[in-house]
């Protein structure tokens, strides 16, 4: 195969940071080349290298063998490379066509040729297979429509090199299998990919050849039939991870939580089950099950129709988010980035927000002392990789930023914790640690509700599994139920419809 990139000896520094240290990277037409890697170990960085968004302060990019330097985006687009970063940048109030062909319009005269631009665009996305009406305005579209439309504006400019980072990370089932067959056909056109993304058995099933960076430097690459998801794992933590799930069990304590006949109209219906102090309880089942409804009723977010719910043996109504915080609930929501935090204050803003409802105040002014030494220690104990308190939560990865959502709800000293997937879009090693974390607080006596769709976590983490479907709880298995591949069958079989009632 032709080879269409080589990135060699590639150095790029920040102040403090050595982002990347001596990368070579190399990429053949038709080859989708994975790059996988704990947050922080320097994809981004070398794909803001390869696109142009920054230089490298040293090494070669050779596009077609030959030497190519670049003073910003457009000059990396003209030389064929185009990058689809994990947050999309489409002009939401502009059209599909008007996205596709931004700056690039076809004129008549001195006017945009709006025929023409619709009909080019038709032409374009019709090419993948898919159906999106070129008229419509970019905002109105899905995750995935939007994906596509990003790949089509690529295209469209003539890119032979395509980096895409975790594209699949907001996609439904259905939108990822239709990514997948578009990623197909740009292969077979000649089109070079390199792959970014979290998700293991994506890159298993796609991937040509995976590399690991870790720590911004490459620590393995190697043809995809060469490797296992255990070595690309170790490859990129540095270590051996002998179990993924670091649960030690326990005898649950006193019930905590008590949940009888929870009914909301159209969304639950009869829902029963308790917590215990020390218990980690895992909620399984398949998107729009009821998994979340239920956290936003036990929280005071939605009301309920019929039911009871008890605290510690006392009977418990929540009318907003505020009671479940005076009865010890809180939830760390599935959303981190719109619901979980505020992006653009600090570490520090974002652990006290929850205790200034507590007190955490001198007289109408935040202690401050007090707010940077609860700050710190949660950055402490959640490891929380960061420069200070006073970072703003955006800078952060995906895992940390996670770490200081968790550390929010944490500084309010829970009793129960209801965590909303408290890994998705987080790298393995940050997901070791938030299950270390979630270990750690089962042991000092905490109920933990976890709301997972990642069953391998579910069966991992949990003393028990909840299944939801259809907006009821469905089965009830207790840890330790035969094997762990026989249960995870179970509980597949109980959200799928295999199974009426536990």
């Amino acid at each position: 195969m032709t080879l269409l990139l080589e990135m060699k000896n590639v150095h790029k520094r920040y102040p403090g940071v050595h982002a990347l240290k001596g990368i070579s990277f190399s990429l053949r037409a038709g080859e989708l080349h994975a790059l996988v890697g704990e947050n922080g170990a320097g994809k981004s960085t070398l794909v803001k290298v390869l696109g142009g968004v920054v230089a490298p302060d040293e090494g070669k990019i050779l596009i077609r063998g030959e030497s190519a330097r670049w003073s910003g985006p457009g000059d990396a687009i003209r030389a064929g490379v185009g990058i689809i970063h994990q947050e999309l940048s489409l002009a939401s109030h502009l059209t599909v066509a008007e996205n596709i062909y931004l700056g690039r319009e076809p004129k008549r005269g001195p006017f945009i040729d709006g025929r023409k631009l619709a009909d080019d665009a038709a032409r374009l996305v019709e090419g993948f297979g898919v159906d999106i009406d070129v008229k419509r305005r970019a905002g109105t579209l899905s995750p995935g429509e939007q994906q596509l439309v990003e790949i089509a504006k690529a295209i469209s400019q003539n890119v032979s090199i395509l980096a895409m980072d975790e594209p699949t990370s907001s996609l439904s089932a259905r939108e990822t299998e239709q990514l997948f067959r578009v990623i197909a056909g740009l292969r077979a056109s000649g089109t070079g990919i390199i792959y970014i993304s979290h998700h293991l058995e994506e890159v298993f099933l796609l991937a040509d050849r995976i590399s690991v960076l870790r720590d911004g430097e490459m620590a393995g690459s190697a043809d995809a039939k060469e490797l296992t998801p255990e070595r690309v794992v170790s490859l990129m933590v540095g270590r051996q991870i002998e179990a993924l799930y670091p649960r030690t069990f326990r005898d649950p304590g006193a019930v905590l939580l008590d949940v009888r006949g929870l009914s909301r109209r159209g969304v639950l219906e009869d829902v029963s089950f308790t917590l215990r102090s020390g218990e980690i309880l895992g909620v399984a089942g398949l998107v729009g099950s009821g998994r979340t409804e239920l956290a936003r009723c036990l929280v005071g977010l939605d009301p309920f129709d019929a039911g009871e719910i008890a605290v510690e043996g006392t009977p418990f109504t929540p009318r907003s988010p505020g009671d479940a915080l005076d009865r010890g609930i809180v939830l760390v929501p599935e959303d981190r980035k719109r619901q979980g935090l505020f992006l653009n204050r600090t570490i520090r803003d974002n652990t006290i927000s929850m205790r200034l409802l507590q007190g955490l105040r001198k007289g109408p002014f935040v202690d401050r002392p007090a707010s940077e030494s609860l700050a710190g220690s949660f950055v402490q104990r959640l490891g929380v990789r960061c420069r200070s308190v006073f970072d703003a939560v955006f800078s952060l990865s995906g895992g940390n930023q996670q770490k200081v959502a968790i550390a929010k709800g944490l500084a309010v000293s829970p009793k129960i914790l209801i965590l909303d997937e408290p890994t998705r879009g987080v790298d393995v090693g940050a997901k070791a640690e938030i299950h270390q974390i979630m270990n750690d607080l089962a042991a000092q006596g905490m109920g933990i509700l976890m709301i997972s769709s990642d069953l391998p976590e579910v069966l991992g983490m949990s003393d028990a599994v909840l299944v939801f479907r259809d907006g009821r709880c469905v089965a009830r298995f207790p840890r330790g139920e035969g094997a762990q591949g026989t249960l995870g069958e179970r509980v597949m079989t109980a959200a799928t419809g295999g199974i009426a009632n536990a």
